[in-house]
């Protein structure tokens, strides 16, 4: 009787190649490694790299960053040389002078002023009242310049475009790097994503494959009597249940490689779908990105950089609305010299000439200036409390995050052992269902744990990459998200 109750156990361990099964159960094969780039295993670096060089939402940010720049070309526009000519003859009547000037003006860099130069010659006779236009044979030579002594000295309305179009270009590298920190972080999710989902297709064919490879052994068994019609019926309906799964992991791998494409791009900054080939061989590429909390990190921060950078913009526009509140109180200096023979209107203009003048004006209301100090003000406390706000919650969520690393970091470590444990019980019991010590049910049913012990495993690896992806976004750790090398 005992010698009968073994024979099934013998057709069994001749008919599987248990140490084969154990050993796919517990190690991932790796690829063979190849020269063809095309087909090497995806890394991450990759990724991003390409996601740096060829996603459209930072390729805009650069534009925006240019056009932030142009504006500033037109601010400065304002402190152009600036060239006039005139002439004007007297083609009828009993006067017939003629008289052409040229001058040119440059404003002041430091001051609301500017100094000019030009030149007169003047032929013919003019009337009494217009006995200015009376010039040397050779013309007349004159230099000048306005300096603002109140309003416009420290400030005016053309520096303050400057300094606004300058500040708008740091917004707009503010902003590109906001875009550009948010993109490489959704790079990483979509590669980690990938990588797991390419890994948990991988975990459910090889639960397949221990039901596939199965099947002809107990499909003989049965055929000797030795097994019972419903055990093979039981095996089939567990392939049917293992296939589905796989199909399923299929479909959620084919549309991890879709939303992967996204950011992996070609040379040409077109969208490549990564084949199943490409796949790392282990979880090891589910480590992620290295990121720790710094303790200036605050200042990485674009978008709290931004926000500095509109409270400089205010203080410009309240400097410049307090300047409209001062008088005007404007020097004028003047140097002329004709030169040549002595012209028509004689010789009182040959002698060098030098004048001085002044002009002052007060506004007596000025509600306008008024109303812009008032409206700056409250921009910049608006701006200010909202820097508190936003520095508080960079640090409570950068906080956050660090202790979702560290508990990711427990789950994974307690996921493992879990594998390791049930994958050592998956294998005893095979190995008790060869020596017929066991039950085909309960033999599915501890493969069946293992392998969902190794897909929660997956999922843990999954969730410490993305919990560090999101820690290198929250610090604007630079060379973390592969935007710096």
């Amino acid at each position: 009787m005992r010698s009968l109750l073994l024979i099934p156990a013998l057709l069994v361990t001749t008919a599987l190649p248990a140490p084969a099964v154990a050993q796919r159960i517990t190690a991932n094969p790796a690829p063979v490694p190849t020269p063809d780039t095309d087909s090497a295993p995806l890394t991450l670096d990759a990724v991003l790299q390409a996601s740096a060089r060829a996603a459209p939402q930072i390729i805009e940010a650069l534009a925006k960053v240019r056009a932030a720049e142009g504006r500033a070309v037109t601010a400065d526009g304002a402190f152009d040389t600036v060239f006039e000519a005139d002439g004007r003859s007297r083609a009828l009547g009993y006067y017939d002078g003629t008289v052409a000037a040229a001058r040119a003006t440059r404003p002041l860099t430091g001051n609301g002023g500017y100094v000019y130069g030009g030149y007169r010659v003047s032929r013919g006779d003019f009337p009494v009242y217009e006995d200015e236009n009376y010039t040397n044979r050779l013309g007349e030579v004159k230099v000048g310049a306005l300096y603002s002594l109140l309003r416009d000295r420290l400030v005016d309305e053309r520096r303050t475009r400057r300094t606004l179009a300058s500040a708008d270009i740091d917004i707009a590298q503010f902003e590109r790097q906001a875009v550009a920190i948010g993109v490489q972080r959704r790079a990483i999710d979509a590669y980690q994503n990938w990588v797991a989902a390419g890994l948990r297709l991988r975990a459910y064919r090889d639960l397949l494959d221990l039901s596939e490879s199965r099947r002809g052994g107990l499909a003989r068994q049965v055929q000797l009597g030795a097994r019972p019609d419903i055990l093979l019926a039981e095996n089939d309906q567990n392939l049917v249940r293992r296939r589905a799964l796989v199909v399923r992991a299929e479909g959620d791998f084919r549309a991890a490689a879709n939303a992967l494409s996204l950011f992996y791009r070609d040379a040409a900054g077109e969208p490549v779908r990564v084949g199943p080939e490409r796949l790392p061989a282990d979880a090891s590429a589910l480590a992620g990105v290295a990121a720790a909390a710094r303790a200036d990190f605050e200042r990485q921060r674009p978008d709290l950089q931004m926000l500095l950078a509109r409270i400089d913009q205010g203080s410009a526009r309240l400097a410049l609305a307090q300047n409209d509140l001062r008088p005007r109180l404007d020097l004028r200096g003047e140097l002329g010299k004709d030169v040549g023979p002595i012209g028509l209107g004689g010789p009182s203009r040959t002698p060098l000439e030098a004048a001085v003048g002044f002009r002052f004006s007060l506004p007596l209301q000025n509600r306008a200036a008024k109303g812009k100090i008032v409206e700056a003000r409250a921009e910049m406390d608006a701006l200010a409390a909202r820097q508190r706000f936003l520095r508080d919650q960079i640090a409570v969520e950068v906080e956050g995050i660090t202790i979702g690393v560290a508990a990711a970091e427990k789950l994974a470590a307690i996921a493992e052992q879990e594998r390791q444990l049930a994958e050592r019980l998956a294998a005893a019991e095979r190995r008790r269902f060869e020596l017929g010590s066991s039950d085909f049910f309960l033999v599915n049913q501890r493969e069946e744990t293992a392998n969902d012990a190794r897909v929660r495993l997956i999922d843990a690896q999954a969730r410490i990459a993305a919990a560090r992806a999101e820690l290198a976004a929250a610090t604007a750790d630079r060379v973390a998200l592969g935007l710096e090398p």
